[in-house]
């Protein structure tokens, strides 16, 4: 029988996936070896900023059907719980398995978000224009409505081709406001992206010493992470150093502001943020503690007590601990990693396989002669923004290249070669 494309995980990640957020990132990245083809990957994050890798497959390329076969056995095995959010770029492939008629990964089963980094490529695909593109980043960001409407206003009104452009992006699928905080602050596919980066050492083996790569890899991971969380577990730690640092930062200004109480039930606020600390005019900000929301989108969007909340606590006398979400918890992180990576024992004890014989697909073979060309089209996301002057790398002065610097005399860099 010829292969063409095949599907793993490990019980491990399975396991661990009940404790990361409910959220993942899927890509894909060309292998490098004797035969072509593509690696799929799902990423997910703990509350403490460790990605990993739950699930992998290899095919033959990114159309709609291994899209489907991909996603399908993603949602069965490994993501069955309901209302899982997948961040993914607007490729049409994609977009048509996740969208396929008897999908799971449609509302209310599962949800959707698009990368905000291949919009601002697609909208510099079309329009060109890069201050219109920092603003429509800058739209997506938005943690409350009115900040999306300052931003947005401005694309919007620009002319119709670029309002009906912006039309056809579902809303609840790019601003961070209308997410109802099921992306924690990921707004793009980065995640993704430096796990194919990590895999790159992998991505020329053959398929079975990829799959056994993955395997002692996460094997490796699992361990050290799983002994880490367990020693500030130990010490005491009952939040993911990501939640306190974040914690540490906004509570910088909570004895700057003022808070008023209107119920008796101590979870309605309103906390005046003054001028110094906004940077602008004297700010009102509504505080509901029991719907866990802010008018500064930040609470809701990240699911960690923003500054204002801080202050409403203080001011009530109330544990901002009760607000955290629990996947920031230090159990849940230990959680992510306590399921063990069995070894694997040695060949001769493995029990004899009387299946099918397995051979490559010869059509998947790539040429041996000559340098293999590249099939990456390069877009505006591989361009870096020039920021500032030049800088030459002998003299560290402006104004010039190490090819003109006359700093080691007549003929710059060239005199350093002779």
């Amino acid at each position: 029988m010829i292969f063409h494309q095949v599907f793993w995980t490990f019980p491990p990640c399975v396991e661990a996936f009940k404790y990361y957020k409910p959220l993942i990132s899927i890509d894909g990245t060309h292998l490098y070896g004797k035969y072509g083809g593509t690696l799929l990957m799902a990423i997910a994050q703990d509350g403490n900023a460790n990605i990993l890798p739950i699930t992998f497959a290899v095919v033959e390329g990114k159309t709609k059907k291994v899209w489907s076969f991909f996603l399908s056995y993603l949602r069965e095995h490994v993501t069955p719980q309901p209302g899982v959010l997948v961040i993914l770029d607007r490729h049409k492939s994609i977009d048509g398995a996740l969208n396929a008629e008897g999908s799971l990964w449609k509302p209310p089963h599962a949800f959707q978000a698009c990368c905000t980094r291949h919009i601002a490529a697609n909208f510099m695909t079309h329009f060109k224009n890069k201050d219109l593109k920092k603003v429509l980043i800058n739209a997506a960001y938005s943690k409350s409505r009115r900040e999306f409407a300052h931003y947005y206003g401005r694309p919007r009104g620009e002319n119709v081709a670029i309002t009906n452009w912006l039309e056809e992006i579902p809303r609840s699928q790019w601003p961070q406001y209308a997410d109802e905080g099921r992306q924690f602050g990921h707004m793009t596919t980065n995640i993704s992206e430096c796990i194919n980066a990590v895999m790159k050492g992998s991505r020329n083996l053959p398929i079975t010493a990829l799959v056994k790569s993955s395997y002692f890899r996460l094997g490796e991971i699992f361990a050290r992470k799983g002994s880490e969380a367990l020693a500030q577990l130990q010490v005491g730690a009952k939040f993911s150093q990501t939640l306190m640092k974040a914690i540490e930062f906004n509570s910088k200004h909570v004895n700057t502001m003022n808070v008023y109480q209107f119920d008796r039930l101590r979870t309605n606020f309103t906390v005046e943020e003054l001028a110094t600390v906004s940077g602008s005019r004297q700010q009102s900000y509504q505080v509901l503690l029991d719907e866990r929301k802010c008018d500064c989108g930040y609470f809701q969007a990240l699911h960690i007590p923003c500054r204002h909340v801080l202050a409403a606590c203080s001011h009530a006398r109330l544990d901002w601990k009760r607000f955290v979400h629990p996947v920031y918890r230090m159990e849940s992180v230990f959680n992510v990693y306590r399921s063990k990576f069995r070894p694997i024992g040695h060949e001769d004890d493995w029990p004899s396989y009387d299946g099918p014989r397995i051979r490559p697909n010869p059509r998947t073979m790539k040429e041996k002669r000559g340098r293999p060309m590249s099939s990456r089209i390069r877009n505006n996301m591989d361009d870096v923004e020039y920021n500032g002057e030049k800088w030459c790398g002998l003299c560290r002065q402006s104004r010039h290249t190490r090819r003109t610097c006359t700093a080691l005399g007549d003929g710059g860099a060239s005199s350093s070669r002779r």
